[in-house]
């Protein structure tokens, strides 16, 4: 099922608040609330590219690491596309998080902080991992599972502890969430921007008719 995002703009603000202490290392992660950028001064993070820089047409997915339907699109939709598309160099692919709460956030925290020639690699890893990693629900069992996909990846601990604790980090992936998601006027996920105009519940069939089409253009 969709996730769906009635107020983008304030959608970063009104989810999950505050900081939460866990108990190893008592370490204080930033929450969604307290990530909001509240200073015009934020520098939105960049986009990590998946392909040709240069490929004829850019394919841009909106998407919750914590949203069922997500990883359901990664284990199987997106496996096709990046064969039959991103390369064979026709299609530069972005993945754009969406925060629904400080879970998916942790999430895209982790997999950022891994680099970009990790990013993509990561990204497989907590969606085809998601419902062993969300478990019951419990934010410590979360993070200690978020952990483990880290250091499956290479990351270290003290690599991990740090990109966590990062609250200016933290401040910049929500304004570019907030920046990007206002701007494409995205209210559910996945959604995905194929050339430049938005879709949405689409098999994959149809999903590569309109690369097709666009590649016609």
């Amino acid at each position: 099922m969709n996730r769906f995002l009635p107020m983008i703009a304030a959608a970063a603000i009104t989810v999950a608040g505050g900081a939460f202490f866990m108990s190893q290392n008592q370490t204080s992660l930033p929450g969604i609330s307290m990530a909001v950028a509240q200073d015009a001064d934020v520098m939105p993070a960049k986009d990590i590219v998946l392909g040709n820089e240069d490929a004829p047409v850019t394919v841009i997915e909106y998407a919750s690491y914590t949203c069922p339907h997500c990883a359901n699109w990664h284990t199987d939709s997106f496996k096709k596309l990046k064969k039959d598309y991103i390369d064979t160099g026709k299609v530069k692919f972005i993945h754009r998080e969406v925060y629904f709460d400080r879970f998916g956030l942790w999430a895209g925290m982790i997999a950022q902080c891994a680099g970009e020639t990790r990013y993509y690699g990561m990204t497989d890893m907590i969606y085809s991992g998601q419902k062993d990693w969300i478990g019951e629900g419990d934010p410590a069992t979360i993070l200690d599972n978020l952990r483990k996909i880290g250091r499956t990846a290479g990351m270290t601990n003290e690599e991990m502890e740090t990109c966590l604790t990062d609250e200016s980090f933290a401040q910049s992936l929500v304004a570019a969430y907030q920046q990007n998601a206002t701007a494409d006027e995205i209210r559910a996920t996945p959604t995905f921007m194929i050339g430049g105009e938005k879709y949405s519940n689409m098999s994959y069939e149809d999903f590569a008719a309109t690369i097709e089409e666009k590649l016609a253009e």
